[in-house]
């Protein structure tokens, strides 16, 4: 990211450093960055550019725009350019957001509606909302038989055992760059052998940001790291499932609340009745969310019982099966780094800052703008229902509680479960419009075509096999 905040400073650096291409970057209805290349001519054709942005077709775009009223601007938004990484030619790089022949915000833009919901979202609550994505992915590339490891074993292995720490290394070195805010990245559990090739599962996480900022930070990211897969001459894939019996890859988005810049999650050691409440917001709205986090059918095989994945509407702490977890957060009196180091003094440093709660259900083949902007209107609409630490205290299941265990059967009989295919997850979004629509969040035209999307899977008698035929898992 280059620091910059207005035009003239845009043009500044690409006058002093020099720059001859200039590159528009946005997002269309599948969640990929597009991108609409300028060769800088002089000053003059620069500042043209920046201020006036370009015409697009913004049918080909998005799905539910009809021909007869396709066109839009993309203008760039400057506080997004960064250098690009990739290009031999010196080129900047800039996001963009849709306009319509009107010069009023484009409302069927996925960005536009993620704006739309956090604006909403502050104006309801007076908190803004913080996210960020753990991006799960798996590297596929020819067997050395070299260094292997145990059949899905690969969780936080090192080089040599681990193949691709350069590539994960070089990718989250590049993001921060390009404006990431990353926490860190390692080798996940899943890692296993088939036909010559090696399958290799890795993880970035990010840090808690602005949550327009923090979907942003996952679609550069990926693009990133498609790039860098095609320079290693390996495949990447955010595919949820690739086969049977191996770790699937999911997207969890982490959540926490501020107020007046401080965090709201916790008190005495405890989270509030604010996460409470939000949380109970992803449970009355939990059937309908995977139809904008789990927009694949593979996102379904994924789901399932016993995967550390959830399959159930409940949430816990430190549960890896719940539907939400609320993690570790910091919120012990013990100074953990003085016992490990003696010569350190010990301090009472308030680390609770770092608490947030997590929704695990979401992957990587969701719109991160449409992904966030659903889990926005959730969280403000556990903060409208009259009941909501009712919900929260009827979903709750214990620590280190194994709800598919047996002997846990009552727990499981009484909660609500996910859906198991897109087309029910259409049918739950269809009774659930309002939670999105309200306040003219989500357009309905959007929320139609998604429905229609998803039911055109017809994916509730599908198994895995037909399901990796029918897909693209790059």
């Amino acid at each position: 990211m280059l620091n910059i905040h207005t035009r003239a400073e845009l043009v500044k650096y690409c006058l002093d450093n020099r720059i001859e291409i200039l590159n528009f970057r946005y997002c269309g209805w599948d969640g990929r960055l597009k991108t609409l290349n300028f060769v800088v001519q002089n000053e003059e054709h620069l500042n043209n550019i920046l201020e006036a942005g370009e015409r697009v077709d913004g049918s080909s775009l998005f799905p539910f725009v009809e021909a007869g009223k396709s066109d839009l601007y993309v203008v760039p938004r400057y506080r997004t350019a960064f250098r690009n990484p990739f290009s031999e030619i010196p080129a900047v790089d800039v996001l963009c957001s849709f306009f319509n022949r009107d010069g009023e915000p484009f409302e069927g833009s996925p960005q536009f509606v993620l704006s739309r919901a956090h604006d909403v979202f502050r104006s309801r609550t007076g908190m803004e909302m913080q996210t960020m994505g753990e991006l799960e992915y798996y590297v596929i590339a020819d067997d050395d038989g070299m260094y292997p490891i145990a059949d899905q074993k690969g969780y936080h292995e090192s080089a040599p055992f681990n193949k691709f720490e350069d590539l994960r290394v070089e990718a989250i070195r590049l993001i921060s760059k390009a404006g990431g805010k990353v926490k860190y990245a390692h080798s996940e559990v899943g890692n296993f052998r088939l036909d010559g090739k090696i399958y290799e599962q890795n993880e970035i996480e990010f840090l808690p940001v602005d949550i327009e900022d923090a979907a942003e930070q996952l679609i550069v990211a990926k693009w990133i790291m498609r790039k860098l897969a095609y320079k290693y001459g390996v495949t990447i894939t955010f595919a949820p499932k690739i086969t049977s019996g191996k770790a699937g890859s999911g997207m969890h988005v982490h959540c926490k609340f501020t107020k007046d810049g401080k965090n709201v999650m916790t008190a005495d050691g405890e989270i509030t009745d604010t996460v409470r409440k939000a949380i109970a917001g992803f449970m009355d709205a939990g059937t309908s969310l995977p139809a904008f986090g789990n927009p694949d059918p593979l996102s379904f095989m994924r789901l399932v019982p016993n995967q550390e994945a959830p399959t159930s509407l409940c949430w816990s702490h430190s549960n890896r099966s719940a539907l939400v977890r609320v993690p570790l957060g910091w919120t012990g009196s013990k100074d953990m780094a003085a016992f490990c180091n003696p010569d350190e003094e010990p301090r009472c440093r308030d680390f609770s800052d770092k608490a947030t709660f997590e929704w695990r259900a979401s992957d990587a083949t969701a719109n991160c703008y449409l992904l966030m902007a659903a889990l926005c209107c959730a969280a403000r609409h556990g903060f409208e229902m009259p009941d909501a630490l009712d919900i929260a205290a009827r979903t709750y299941v214990g620590l280190g509680v194994d709800i598919h265990a047996k002997g846990n059967a009552d727990i499981l009989e009484r909660l609500e479960q996910l859906p198991a295919s897109c087309s029910q997850a259409a049918d739950e979004l269809e009774k659930d419009r309002g939670i999105y629509t309200s306040e003219a969040v989500f357009p309905d035209a959007m929320i139609n075509y998604l429905i229609d999307s998803l039911r055109s899977y017809d994916d509730k008698e599908m198994n895995l096999d037909k399901l990796v035929m029918l897909g693209d898992i790059s």
